[in-house]
């Protein structure tokens, strides 16, 4: 196509205008951006001018040539220079929509919204209290004898390894940020008539790192009941309420065989969802069991009269597979955006 192009003053003055032209009233940085490509290009006329250097006799190939660059230069530097005016003034008309007034009321009241871990600690804890179920708190700098000792916990347990466990300066003071909310039941059993039936949720520790499906802070939902004659059916039938109320009607719960240090025999509790995202599935919930009766012994309870059971699920894993979450990171950013997708519940 470039050889039907004759190199002369006019038909590069003439590119030349059409291109300072277009440049001048672009009117976007992405406007500018086809003017470019229409003008400065590969298939744009000062490009077409350059290819037909080649035709050009020997003797006439250099003020051809210098006549055709002065013009590619013109134009290259008049596009520069109108993209840097071009975003002055974009960025200028964005910080000013994006303007706002620190020190002027609020033009508008925007509703707050309860964290959702705390409105799923709350819903569990009435569906008990529904039972006739007390709640009970506790401390959660705890001693180590009601976090590990009086739960039947080894001396040499793993969980009672620094790697896994806060221990606060120094060690000899014998004080963990408490890794379960398991030293509440003791407590309640050391501070309550029998029968007891208590739900303990709250805030506890373990030194994992922060990443998808784990954090070093989480919340734990745990249970005990201690009365004459209970069994792993009760235990069963508790949980199965518990599972229909947070998940739906149609779940279900199973039970598979584990070790506990608190519980015998104890088993690994599994729910399942009929309405999971991407198909019905089994999830693993937490665990249960019914009361190690050593436990029962350090609480000065007699296991020949009473028996209990007992069980333990986290928060955050409820909360991740019931609302079909990837990230556990999202619940402990502090984004507004995260609590608000749950509605404001008082």
């Amino acid at each position: 196509m470039s050889e039907h192009i004759e190199i002369s003053e006019k038909s590069v003055a003439d590119a030349t205008d059409a291109a300072l032209n277009a440049i001048a009233t672009a009117a976007t940085v992405s406007e500018l951006k086809a003017v470019r490509n229409a003008h400065v290009g590969e298939t744009s006329t000062l490009a077409q001018l350059g290819g037909a250097l080649r035709n050009v006799p020997n003797d006439q190939k250099a003020a051809a040539g210098k006549l055709v660059g002065q013009a590619k230069a013109r134009v290259t530097q008049a596009v520069a220079a109108r993209e840097e005016q071009l975003a002055v003034a974009e960025e200028s008309a964005r910080l000013h929509a994006e303007a706002v007034d620190v020190t002027a009321l609020p033009s508008r009241f925007t509703a707050g919204a309860r964290h959702p871990l705390n409105l799923l600690m709350e819903q569990m804890g009435d569906i008990f209290i529904g039972m006739g179920w007390e709640i009970a708190e506790g401390p959660e700098l705890e001693n180590e004898w009601f976090n590990f000792d009086a739960l039947n916990f080894d001396e040499d347990h793993p969980a009672r390894a620094m790697q896994d466990t806060f221990f606060l300066d120094p060690v000899d003071s014998h004080l963990v940020l408490r890794t379960h909310t398991s030293p509440v039941q003791i407590r309640s059993l050391l501070t309550r008539e029998l029968p007891v039936y208590v739900v303990a949720p709250g805030r506890v520790y373990r030194t994992d790192e922060l990443d998808a499906t784990h954090t070093p802070v989480f919340h734990q939902i745990e249970g005990i009941a201690i009365d004459k004659g209970l069994t792993m059916a009760h235990l069963r039938g508790t949980l199965e309420h518990l599972a229909r109320q947070v998940f739906g009607e149609g779940a279900q719960i199973r039970l598979r065989p584990n070790y506990f240090p608190f519980t015998e025999p104890s088993a690994e509790m599994d729910v399942w969802q009929p309405n999971a995202k991407g198909g019905a599935r089994w999830v693993e919930w937490g665990g249960c069991g019914m009361v190690n009766q050593n436990l029962l012994r350090a609480a000065g309870i007699d296991p020949e009269v009473y028996q209990g059971f007992a069980f333990g699920m986290g928060i955050e894993r409820t909360l991740q597979f019931r609302n079909d979450m990837n990230d556990m990171r999202d619940m402990v950013e502090g984004d507004i955006r995260f609590s608000q997708q749950f509605g404001m519940v008082v």
